[in-house]
């Protein structure tokens, strides 16, 4: 197969693809499995029996991960004492969701609310560190709005 017939973004893929660091991916792997009812594509540990690399599927999105590598300056949110991004899911049910990633074990960071920007929303975080906005869509708002809620809001 020649390079000019390789597609530069794979099927499947989308542009942005997360990719985490996990102290103890093996064990994030059947947290989201648990948690958001993930899929998992590959694994590919090293020879010391960390995960060098994982892909899941969490419905229509993947997924990369990996156990932290110090040696190559790749660390957890655990590690690192807090992360500054939230991976958002948006889901048919966040009221479901929500609760089923309690019970695997994910802490709520923000309880689930109707929100002024049209989603019925929450923030939970793994046991790994990372933190999850939950959602599900349940009116559409127009940006002046949106705007004026927000005001409100923030007021």
């Amino acid at each position: 197969m020649s390079t000019s017939d390789v597609k530069p973004v794979p099927e499947g893929m989308h542009t942005i693809t997360p990719h985490l660091v996990c102290a103890g991916a093996a064990d994030a792997i059947e947290f989201y499995k648990k948690a958001f009812g993930a899929e998992e594509v590959m694994r590919l540990p090293g020879p010391d029996g960390k995960l060098g690399h994982a892909m899941l599927r969490i419905g229509d999105s993947l997924l990369m991960l990996a156990d932290e590598f110090p040696q190559w300056e790749s660390f957890g949110p655990l590690s690192l004492k807090g992360s500054p991004v939230t991976l958002h899911l948006s889901v048919a049910d966040v009221d479901k969701a929500f609760e089923r990633a309690l019970a695997a074990g994910a802490a709520v960071r923000m309880p689930l609310a109707d929100m002024f920007w049209g989603d019925r929303y929450g923030i939970v975080e793994d046991p790994f560190g990372h933190r999850w906005s939950l959602a599900t869509h349940i009116r559409d708002v127009s940006a002046e709005e949106m705007a004026a809620e927000m005001a409100k809001a923030c007021a």
